[in-house]
């Protein structure tokens, strides 16, 4: 669905829908935010003067229902909403100190909860269409004291007003999003979105993504440090009550992909680079 076929999405929106203020002090720097999604994903983001509130960003790209949401700064999450079939529907706040905040609405699903810490990068939820919503996107703000502000990515101000697209460079590692020629979507392959990710501390993050086509999951590490030399790294995805299967060796870019259909179960995912390593519990079910 096009952007422009959203206009309408974020008109109506309350603003003072859960509204709070962090606290009105002495304010701080911005803390550095980027794009609230996984590294080297492209979304066109869209602004516009008749927006509720103004100075929110739409994101929307093809087939978008369910693509993870990540945090687009470290912070604690402060409000984990649902407003129904109006407003910002399933919605979530997350504090960056200094009276910052940033919202995400529209959300098909909510993967955090009040008073969790979460980093930069981290997967909080998954794109959807509630609330006062025409179609799949993310409805994003950036606020200070209170009041949304016009956002800033990676330093800098996003385009008001119009639609441009944005490359993430979020948790991307190393110096930059284009370090690793390669991402996850593209080594699982063809019809695979993101659904989930975790931090490998700074060497690298292992992906979980699914393919709605043939419902295939897909899990993937892809390398931030020692790019294009061999290393050791690994990738696994197990389907309850079936075997674990794991790609690990020395790469120089990625481990796997590892792809396994689940229908109806759920599945534990993980990878290492080095030292480095997550393991998921049995989650993302059916």
């Amino acid at each position: 669905m096009k952007l422009n076929a959203l206009v309408a999405a974020g008109i109506g929106l309350l603003v003072s829908v859960g509204g709070m203020a962090v606290g009105a002090g002495m304010a701080v720097a911005d803390p550095n935010f980027q794009v609230p999604f996984p590294c080297n994903q492209t979304w066109e983001g869209q602004t516009r003067s008749d927006h509720s509130p103004a100075n929110a960003v739409d994101f929307n790209r093809a087939n978008d229902d369910g693509d993870a949401v990540v945090a687009s700064s470290s912070g604690t999450v402060s409000r984990v909403a649902n407003e129904g079939s109006t407003s910002y529907g399933k919605w979530i706040e997350i504090n960056h100190g200094g009276g910052w905040t940033t919202r995400y609405a529209h959300l098909s699903a909510q993967r955090v909860s009040v008073g969790q810490s979460v980093s930069t990068g981290q997967t909080i939820g998954n794109v959807g269409s509630t609330g006062g919503s025409t179609g799949p996107h993310l409805h994003f703000e950036e606020r200070l004291d209170g009041s949304a502000v016009k956002a800033k990515f990676n330093g800098t101000t996003a385009l008001y007003w119009g639609s441009r697209s944005y490359k993430s460079n979020n948790s991307c590692g190393g110096g930059g999003s284009d370090d690793n020629p390669y991402d996850a979507e593209e080594v699982c392959g063809s019809g695979y979105k993101v659904v989930d990710s975790a931090a490998l501390g700074t060497k690298g993050r292992v992906y979980l993504t699914y393919n709605a086509g043939n419902g295939n999951n897909c899990a993937v590490t892809m390398k931030h440090t020692k790019l294009g030399t061999a290393s050791a790294s690994s990738a696994f995805l197990e389907v309850q009550g079936s075997a674990r299967t794991t790609d690990s060796g020395n790469f120089s870019y990625y481990a796997g992909p590892v792809r396994k259909a689940a229908p109806g179960k759920c599945v534990k995912w993980g990878g290492s680079v080095d030292s480095e390593s997550y393991t998921s519990g049995f989650e993302h079910c059916g």
